[in-house]
């Protein structure tokens, strides 16, 4: 089993580009916060529904995320005999608190289903949670959209451009994934020039780095080497200038919702 630091640097290995140096100090890896919206999810003695899904994220206003409260089977449909998607954690490799971007929400049979959008191959992967599963829902009213061809990131709040900068993206053999995924995490105070001021883990993985520890998460960060911005210059992380990403870190956090683009 790999301890939880090195499972870190792993994450930082590929998010970053660059093979990290062991027992590196100055980390902090903060939990996302979990404040309860409180919801009913016993619904004993009442009639079985189908009724229409509940729609719980709109990237254009408020998304909703919620933390894993415990280990959990993701199914296929919202049905206990469905076909098992994925198996879900209360942490994630870097050790912060384990989320989950919630889409939708629906009564079957008497139990409450989550729909979300998931950290796992292949990207943009969906599947159904029992409620009981997961903790009160966070709100964002942010929304980032990474343009690959146009090497840029904005940052939207309800559908209004916030903030935008130029960004490097991965190289031709190591591309940074498109799709719809989610932020994390925040890690902040990891003390190297090389990977910038702050960094966000993401639900996107590498398609074609699979082998790597911690799965090839891709993360967003900064870089010493502001130069080489904008351009292919990653294993396919998505860097942006020091000053960019502090003022990123400002704005966004974690659970905002993360298209990327070509």
């Amino acid at each position: 089993m790999i301890a939880a630091p090195a499972l870190f640097l792993a994450f930082v290995a590929f998010a970053y580009g660059h093979e990290p140096s062991a027992g590196r100090q100055g980390l902090v890896v903060p939990a996302v916060p979990t404040q309860a919206v409180p919801e009913t999810t016993s619904l004993a003695g009442r009639a079985p529904t189908n009724a229409p899904p509940h729609e719980l994220s709109d990237e254009g206003g408020i998304s909703r995320y919620s933390a894993v409260l415990r280990p959990v089977l993701v199914r296929a449909r919202p049905s206990a005999s469905s076909r098992i998607v994925a198996r879900l954690q209360t942490r994630t490799p870097e050790g912060t608190t384990n989320v989950v971007l919630t889409l939708r929400r629906v009564e079957r049979n008497g139990q409450l289903w989550i729909q979300a959008r998931l950290p796992i191959l292949p990207n943009n992967t969906i599947g159904w949670i029992p409620r009981e599963a997961l903790g009160g829902y966070n709100q964002v009213t942010t929304h980032l959209v990474v343009d690959l061809s146009e090497y840029r990131a904005t940052l939207f709040r309800r559908g209004q451009a916030l903030w935008s900068a130029r960004v490097g993206i991965g190289r031709s053999r190591w591309p940074t994934p498109t799709g719809r995924y989610y932020i994390r995490n925040k890690l902040t105070k990891y003390a190297s020039p090389t990977y910038g001021p702050v960094a966000f883990g993401t639900s996107a993985r590498s398609a074609v780095l699979t082998d790597w520890p911690a799965g090839g998460f891709v993360g967003i960060h900064g870089t010493n080497r502001p130069g080489i911005l904008p351009g292919r210059v990653s294993h396919g992380c998505i860097r942006l200038r020091n000053a960019d990403i502090l003022r990123l870190a400002e704005l966004m956090p974690p659970g905002t919702p993360l298209t990327i683009r070509r």
